[in-house]
């Protein structure tokens, strides 16, 4: 078990943060949770650790917002997902997270200035949907940006916040999607070897954290206007974007 106090400094809040993201902010907080940990440990190992947390996050998620997913929309994005997890599983040992970060970045950032400049000619309901083959991209790229470092929020909201959706029904399919890519992540992870007894015990020590912050999310998701929702959620996959690139680069420099 990890017992550098370091490490907690920073696992905590980004433990609360992704909780906080689950329990009704569609993901895109919890985006920065990897990175956050990243800062004293090494991604992959961070991205083990959180993993069972992510799981029993699921749960508490899926109890808040039972029934206000769309099915449509997940019969789409659950099986390009597995295809993405797949690709992340078979290419492990050979991709760079660095890559994966700055591609992620990159598209969350153009996407949300392209819907930024729209919006100056139009209101957001006035912007052309996008069809629902799209899923078959955005779920794919989720699946594996998810599998790599748990980031896979950007991409299902790009797609997502440009379908015809309520912000209860955003939340309801996002959390209910990454429940189920985060419990099939379970067997490669094991099979990979990311669950050794150190990770699993800092895993259990962090748990606690895990209903809190969901319930908090939940909490706040309650509180706000449909347009204060998803203006915050564009402002926040910009910010993402901003921080993947940044930790993408770095390495390099």
């Amino acid at each position: 078990m990890i017992t550098d106090p370091w490490f907690y400094a920073v696992a905590i809040p980004a433990v609360l943060l992704f909780g906080i993201s689950k329990g009704g902010f569609g993901g895109g907080l919890g985006t920065a949770a990897v990175p956050l940990m990243a800062l004293v440990i090494s991604p992959v190992r961070a991205a083990a650790i959180l993993l069972p947390i992510l799981c029993i996050m699921d749960l508490v998620a899926m109890w808040k917002f039972r029934g206000k997913w769309l099915w449509p929309e997940l019969k789409i994005l659950l099986p390009a997902s597995l295809l993405g997890i797949l690709a992340g599983t078979l290419l492990f040992e050979y991709m760079s997270v660095s890559v994966v970060r700055l591609i992620v970045g990159a598209v969350a950032i153009s996407f949300t200035l392209h819907y930024w400049i729209n919006k100056k000619r139009s209101s957001s309901a006035d912007l052309p949907h996008y069809p629902r083959s799209y899923a078959l991209l955005g779920g794919s790229v989720a699946g594996f940006t998810s599998f790599v470092a748990h980031s896979g929020g950007p991409p299902i909201s790009m797609y997502l916040l440009r379908r015809p959706l309520d912000r209860t029904e955003f939340a309801g399919t996002t959390i209910l999607f990454f429940a189920v890519v985060n419990y099939v992540k379970l067997i490669p992870y094991a099979w990979l070897g990311q669950f050794d007894t150190d990770n699993l015990a800092t895993s259990a020590a962090l748990v606690v954290l895990a209903p809190i912050g969901v319930l908090i999310g939940a909490w706040l998701h309650k509180r706000v206007t449909d347009r204060f929702f998803f203006g915050m959620v564009y402002v926040l996959l910009f910010a993402v974007g901003l921080k993947l690139i940044v930790d993408g680069v770095t390495p390099y420099l």
